[in-house]
């Protein structure tokens, strides 16, 4: 299959490689202005993605300190089901989580923590307010000295720093409320799943990078739902429309509502860059419509403080 692709030159090439050398603190500038390009291997990739986007809903128990505000209890109604409380959507494609009282669920119970008291014996010092001074052991000397212990003026005892003396901690399940507000929490989650494939190509590329490039938009199809693609010039571009379309339907019936579908195929431009420098042949690549580099094993390389890619 041929594809339309713009021709790189050897002097888009070089240009390339300039602009990435001139990014890196390591890499000098040298090599790239003087090498002799020998050949260039183009190829056109097509990537295909599907984008799937769905939503999730479950419900837990939870609860908060009552404040005597309003409880929307059993006693409005019966709560709805989680499918028919309706919220408003993100913009599609936009991952996000959200939560929601459910209406009617509410409960006021007794703080189970404190037991309604609001407050609980401190664990540090266990309701003395009083601790041992850490400083002489309790001994009100130090050790081999006959002046008093100055950290605790010679009572061998300190005031508790973890109640700050008063022997009790407001209690941090219920605020010291005593009493905490239970409902069902319904959590809703808008994923976005994504399928990836580009197509097959001869050059020694790695693949992480090429599905990463930025391509030209050859075709995109939205939808609630999407169909794979038919006869499209390279099967292999419409068996993994057919694939993916069936993964992440398999993977999100059973547990989420697909909102909205995205297929598109771009063409992702690859160019093998053969030169020669002082006596040895080198290689590089150029990917993408924007032209960006990845460097296999460039010749004037001083140190490994930065990436080649």
């Amino acid at each position: 299959m041929e594809l339309r692709v713009p021709t790189v030159t050897e002097e888009v090439a070089r240009e390339a490689l300039l602009s990435f050398v001139s990014s890196k603190c390591c890499y000098g500038s040298t090599a790239a202005g003087d090498l002799v390009i020998q050949e260039l291997k183009q190829q056109t990739l097509c990537r295909y993605r599907l984008e799937t986007f769905s939503e999730s809903r479950i419900s837990e128990w939870t609860y908060q300190p009552f404040t005597n505000q309003s409880v929307d209890g059993p006693q409005r109604g019966t709560s709805p089901r989680l499918w028919d409380i309706r919220v408003q959507v993100p913009p599609m494609f936009q991952e996000d989580t959200r939560k929601f009282q459910v209406p009617h669920s509410s409960v006021v119970k007794e703080c189970h923590k404190c037991h309604g008291r609001g407050r609980y014996k401190c664990s540090g010092c266990h309701g003395a307010g009083m601790v041992r001074c850490s400083s002489c052991s309790g001994a009100k000397r130090k050790a081999k000295q006959s002046r008093r212990c100055q950290m605790c003026s010679g009572s061998g005892r300190r005031r508790c720093s973890t109640c700050s003396g008063r022997g009790n901690k407001t209690c941090a399940t219920c605020k010291g409320e005593k009493k905490l507000l239970h409902f069902i929490q319904l959590v809703i989650m808008w994923k976005n799943s994504l399928f990836e494939f580009v197509s097959e190509h001869r050059l020694n590329c790695p693949g992480e990078l090429l599905a990463k490039a930025k391509g030209e938009s050859l075709f995109k199809d939205e939808n609630t739902m999407v169909y794979p693609i038919v006869d499209f010039p390279l099967r292999e571009i419409s068996l993994a429309s057919q694939r993916g379309i069936a993964e992440h339907s398999a993977a999100l019936a059973s547990r989420a509502r697909v909102l909205q579908q995205r297929q598109t195929i771009e063409l992702i431009p690859l160019t093998e860059v053969h030169y020669w420098y002082q006596g040895q042949t080198y290689v590089y690549y150029i990917y993408g419509t924007d032209h960006r580099v990845y460097v296999v094993d460039y010749p004037e390389r001083y140190c490994c403080g930065c990436t080649i890619i």
